[in-house]
């Protein structure tokens, strides 16, 4: 087996020998593109969303160095029209760009890609000589040339020298002109039947456009066709939770969120996985340092961007516009580039139908959190200490400590939290009972039938606690939140869930800076 052709299908079988959710349905998708100008795929998404397993599975079922029918007879892509037509007959070229990154300076990733693979394919292709001119793309199209087959270009994290490179213009812009020579140029439809590359981030756009702009992109913010096989669906890891004896409830709450395309409910596969092993749900989010690559821009607070992040770590949810972005880590520009960056790294889930984004599950939030411990955000940090106590205090009715509590976070004049309105104090709010997580449903804005109910926080299946109704004001006082709460029947909407309610009403004086809370037990009428 060589290095980079004709690698076969060990890799597939591998998967296949562990417990596998079938996304062979990418086969068919990428089968109805071969031998056309449409035949250039570019598939992009976040870290642990099985992006490799995808061009394991592609490689074993392309490759014609191997027999791959047993491994997806009993898979979706099986009973597809296109199964037998491209089953194990093309030469596949397989790549991992992280095998060229480790360890190198940058200087030569693009000569050493060349010589490499033109040596591997010259090891297969004895009898066609190689000139001393040749590179890479001219021996593959005299390879073609001689032997009318096409090759399957397959390239694996083909953005990693864009990422670990971005300090280093004239390196990427080296490696994108590798790309454009092998796959832009006119004569490629002459070497390939197909090729497909993934890993995290788009392609780059000079100016407005794509540097490979005859690639077919589909991505976080752009999934098309292809948005069910980025992650696990709602079907998918439940019949995993029935099969294995976990609660589907704690894995939805954990790894689920992600919107993605036209699918509204996906889970981290990854995640899940880990989850089933060790039969227990946490934090499975592996450290990357993808987060420090864009902290320092969040740090810059372009437009505001703290102020965004504090609200989307408290539950809310942040306008974007993701066209902009270069997508290159190195052009960060704005607060819609650092957001966008965020979307691709997994970090938040793009609501492409109100062009919204947003923190998808507990996971991701407390990796969030981690993330921002790490940056020294003093009063994020603050008020995330009080958190826990500040949950407890509410639920044994300790009015004047949640009022201290709020008021210990928000004493600091230089504090990022500014009370303009009832929305800034509904965020740092909903940011103080942040640990809540852990055992509710926390909504923000929550459609009660006769108004919103400004935080809702409704207890997870099997946990004995007492349901929260939040009322803020702003300059008023906690008897007027109290009587909103009551007249407007807010308690009704949540007594569906739950019979055992706490009424809790919070004002804050402007003038003053001093919060009041009031907490009373809902006595149904």
């Amino acid at each position: 087996m060589s290095l980079y052709i004709n690698r076969g299908n060990e890799g597939f079988q591998r998967i296949r020998k562990s417990e596998y959710i079938d996304k062979s349905g990418l086969i068919a998708v990428i089968n109805s593109t071969l031998f056309t100008r449409n035949c250039f795929s570019c598939i992009t998404r976040s870290r642990r969303f099985g992006k490799s397993m995808a061009a394991e599975m592609l490689l074993a079922y392309y490759d014609h160095s191997c027999d791959s029918r047993s491994l997806f007879a009993d898979l979706e892509i099986a009973s597809h029209p296109s199964f037998e037509e491209h089953l194990n007959k093309y030469p596949v070229i397989y790549l991992d760009m992280t095998r060229f990154t480790s360890g190198n300076d940058g200087d030569n990733v693009v000569s050493e890609v060349e010589k490499r693979v033109r040596d591997d394919v010259a090891s297969v292709y004895t009898d066609i000589p190689q000139k001393s001119d040749d590179d890479l793309m001219d021996f593959l199209l005299r390879v073609a040339g001689k032997t009318g087959e096409r090759f399957i270009f397959i390239i694996d994290e083909w953005d990693a020298p864009c990422r670990i490179y971005s300090d280093k213009p004239q390196t990427m812009d080296r490696y994108v002109d590798w790309l454009r020579r092998m796959f832009k140029d006119v004569t490629a439809i002459q070497a390939f039947a197909g090729v497909y590359l993934t890993g995290i981030l788009p392609i780059k756009k000079y100016k407005t456009q794509s540097a490979l702009n005859n690639f077919k992109e589909y991505s976080m913010v752009t999934p098309g066709a292809l948005a069910r096989y980025f992650g696990f669906t709602k079907e998918e890891t439940k019949g995993l939770a029935e099969r294995h004896g976990m609660d589907f409830d704690a894995l939805e709450m954990w790894y689920d969120g992600y919107q993605i395309g036209v699918e509204m409910s996906m889970f981290n596969p990854n995640s899940v996985m880990e989850a089933i092993s060790n039969e227990w749900c946490e934090n499975y989010w592996s450290k990357t340092g993808a987060f420090d690559a864009v902290s320092e821009y969040i740090d810059m607070n372009y437009e505001g961007l703290k102020d965004d992040i504090i609200d989307l770590l408290s539950g809310g949810r942040c306008a974007v516009d993701p066209a902009g972005f270069s997508n290159d880590i190195s052009e960060i520009r704005s607060r819609d580039d650092v957001l966008t960056v965020l979307i691709h790294l997994g970090y938040l889930t793009y609501d492409r139908r109100v062009q919204e984004c947003f923190i998808p599950n507990l996971e991701v939030a407390k990796e969030m959190e981690n993330a921002i411990k790490a940056n020294n955000w003093k009063e994020v940090v603050a008020a995330l200490k009080y958190s826990r106590d500040l949950l407890k205090a509410t639920l044994r009715g300790d009015s004047e400590y949640v009022a201290r509590s709020l008021r210990a976070i928000h004493s600091d004049e230089t504090s990022v939290f500014s009370y303009n309105d009832e929305n800034s104090l509904a965020c740092v709010i909903s940011l103080a009972y942040y640990y809540a997580r852990n055992d509710y449903h926390v909504h923000r804005e929550y459609l009660t039938g006769e108004g919103f109910a400004d935080l809702v926080l409704i207890p997870r299946k099997n946990v004995s606690s007492p349901a929260l109704v939040i009322e803020l004001k702003y300059d008023k006082s906690t008897q007027t939140a109290i009587s909103q709460i009551k007249t407007r029947n807010y308690p009704q909407a949540v007594a569906d869930y739950t019979g055992d309610i706490l009424l809790v009403g919070i004002n804050y004086d402007k003038d003053t800076k001093q919060h009041e809370c009031q907490i009373e037990r809902w006595q149904k009428s």
